[in-house]
C-alpha cells in the first residue's frame, strides 16, 4: 500500500503543467527562482510553491548558491514521462492499433517517438516512402507486409546508385542489383528507414494491416527505428 501511495503521489506531482514546465526548464540548466518565474511567466509565489512540492518529492534540489536544479532521480522520471505523454497525445491511434506485438524493450522506449508526426492513410504513407527512396544516399531499409508488386523496374530506378537497400517481407521480391532481401512470415509493423528519416506503422488490433503511422527525422527516433528493424532483420530468412 505504501508503494502504491508513493506512485499516486508521484503521478499527482507530474499532473501539473506548471511543475512539468519547471522540471523541463531545470533539465536544461539550474535556475534561481526569480529568473525561473520570469522565464515561465509564473508569479514568484506560484514558482516557490511548485518548487517546494518538487523538492519534497525529491525531483529538484536547492543548491548552496541559491539556484534550483533537477535531481538525477527527477531527470530519470522526466525522461520516462515522455513515453506516457506521447501515448496520451496519440490516444485515438493507440485505441485502435496494437503496439503490444513488438518486443517489450521497444515499447519501453516508445517515448523516443515524441518528435514524430502522425501520418494518416495509405496514400500519404506510400508517397512518403517513395520520396524517401529517392532521397536516400546511404541506405534504405524497409519492412513490407507483402512482396513488392511487379513490375519492379520503377522501384529499381528510384534506388540511388551505391545505396544499400534492404527489404523484409513474407515472400522474396525480385532480384535487383543493390537489393538484399530476407523473409519473415509475421512482422507487426510496416517500416521505411533511411539515414535521414523513418516511418513506422502498426497493425490494427484485429491484425489488419494499416499504413497510418509515425514519421520523423529526429535522431532519437531514427535510432529507435533502426534498432527495431535490425531486431526483425536478424530473425529473417536469407533468400
Amino acid at each position: 500500500m505504501e508503494n502504491n501511495e508513493g506512485m499516486e503521489k508521484l503521478f499527482f506531482e507530474l499532473a501539473s503543467e506548471s511543475r512539468i514546465s519547471i522540471l523541463r526548464k531545470l533539465n536544461e540548466k539550474s535556475w534561481k527562482m526569480n529568473n525561473l518565474a520570469r522565464k515561465l511567466d509564473l508569479t514568484t509565489t506560484e514558482t516557490f510553491r511548485q518548487l517546494q512540492r518538487l523538492k519534497e518529492a525529491a525531483l529538484v534540489e536547492k543548491q548552496p548558491e541559491g539556484k534550483y536544479a533537477i535531481t538525477a532521480y527527477g531527470r530519470l522520471v522526466l525522461q520516462l514521462s515522455s513515453s506516457l505523454e506521447f501515448v496520451y497525445k496519440n490516444k485515438q491511434y493507440f485505441l485502435t492499433h496494437d503496439v503490444g506485438q513488438i518486443p517489450r524493450q521497444f515499447i519501453s522506449r516508445i517515448g523516443e517517438l515524441s518528435q514524430t508526426k502522425l501520418i494518416m492513410g495509405m496514400i500519404e504513407s506510400t508517397t512518403k516512402s517513395s520520396k524517401m527512396i529517392g532521397e536516400a544516399e546511404q541506405y534504405m531499409w524497409g519492412i513490407s507486409p507483402e512482396p513488392l508488386p511487379a513490375p519492379f523496374d520503377e522501384v529499381s530506378k528510384q534506388i540511388p546508385k551505391g545505396a544499400e537497400y534492404r527489404i523484409l517481407s513474407p515472400q522474396p521480391p525480385a532480384k535487383l542489383p543493390n537489393l538484399e532481401n530476407r523473409m519473415l512470415s509475421e512482422v507487426p509493423v510496416i517500416m521505411a528507414i533511411t539515414e535521414k528519416e523513418a516511418t513506422v506503422s502498426f497493425h490494427f488490433i484485429d491484425g489488419r494491416v494499416d499504413y497510418a503511422g509515425f514519421s520523423g527525422n529526429d535522431p532519437v527516433f531514427l535510432n529507435w527505428a533502426k534498432d527495431l528493424f535490425l531486431y526483425y532483420w536478424d530473425r529473417g530468412k536469407r533468400t
